[in-house]
């Protein structure tokens, strides 16, 4: 049972702390660690909405053709999951003081994303039986870092908005983008399991949308880690420094 749970709970840790390591002035851990439990919360608030949804007859749990599988993938899962997201993320930084460099989004989102991945992840390995091992494997490198680049697209532009303020579709972007990116996502995911005879196709163009969407996060990490840094250095004073660490 440890080695079932493990694999499904350390991908999202890893990136966790991946993103977390990044980071020049690192946030408390235990607001981190309440962003990772808001992601949580996210999976059963998003049901609040994706319910309703179904009843509307806007998806079906179980597509059978191309059109239902656009239909669950957007309907079921990307818009309310993503708002669901985004509704923690703003539940968890709202008036915090801590959230107090760009950086600081991508950090807060990617708990709340993960958070959302981890129990998401869990509940299938544990559902899939004896095929725990594929389900984990699979999932480790296709759905849990899905959640995390769509975790980071929002987290950008919800610095943007923080911190700038001045582009109102920025507003409508921190949760269109997501929702965009992970309604793709699984559009190719459902379609590949398909019985259609391009389904081969779909698996291939699946496994590079997931390879570009790794590639753009992997470059947003870094290149806002290190625009965090050069910001940090213009206004660092050595002469200014008693040696304790900067205040969050």
């Amino acid at each position: 049972m440890w080695i079932v749970l493990t694999a499904a709970i350390a991908p999202a840790l890893v990136l966790l702390y991946y993103v977390y390591s990044n980071d020049f002035n690192p946030e408390p851990r235990d607001l981190v660690l309440r962003g990772f439990a808001y992601g949580g919360l996210a999976t059963f608030a998003s049901t609040l909405i994706s319910g309703p949804l179904l009843n509307l007859g806007l998806y079906v749990n179980e597509p059978t053709t191309f059109l239902e599988a656009v239909s669950v993938s957007f309907f079921g899962a990307a818009l309310p999951e993503e708002a669901a997201k985004l509704f923690m993320l703003w539940l968890l930084l709202r008036n915090r003081p801590e959230f107090n460099e760009r950086y600081d989004g991508l950090v807060y989102a990617a708990s709340v994303g993960l958070g959302f991945a981890c129990l998401e992840n869990l509940m299938y390995v544990l559902s899939s039986g004896s095929a725990w091992f594929y389900v984990s494997v699979s999932r480790a490198f296709l759905a849990v870092p899905g959640h995390f680049a769509f975790a980071i697209v929002m987290g950008y532009y919800y610095s943007r908005i923080h911190f700038d303020g001045t582009d109102r579709m920025d507003k409508i972007r921190v949760w269109l983008y997501p929702m965009l990116l992970h309604g793709i996502y699984d559009t190719l995911a459902f379609s590949s399991e398909l019985p259609i005879a391009f389904s081969g196709l779909i698996s291939l163009a699946l496994l590079y949308f997931c390879y570009r969407l790794f590639k753009f996060t992997r470059n947003r990490i870094l290149t806002e880690a290190a625009a965090n840094r050069r910001d940090n250095t213009l206004f660092y004073d050595p002469e200014n420094d008693d040696g304790s660490p900067d205040e969050q």
